[in-house]
């Protein structure tokens, strides 16, 4: 059974890594949006786990506030 979920786990990590190429060589793919997007995210996200430390919270565009 172990050999089965191997190869069902290897077919759907390539179904994922091609749809992720077909996605970045797309011409109609807004790649620097979602990476931009992304780095985003991350940044609001870590701006609010370390508020509580830093005493900051996130304003209106995404930065720490330290006021």
């Amino acid at each position: 059974m172990g050999g089965a979920m191997e190869k069902i786990t290897t077919i759907a990590i390539a179904i994922v890594g091609v749809a992720i190429l077909a996605a970045l060589v797309s011409r109609r793919a807004n790649t620097v949006g979602v990476i931009d997007s992304a780095g985003n995210a991350f940044s609001k996200s870590l701006a609010t786990a370390l508020s509580p430390v830093t005493g900051g919270g996130t304003g209106m565009n995404g930065f720490v506030s330290q006021f």
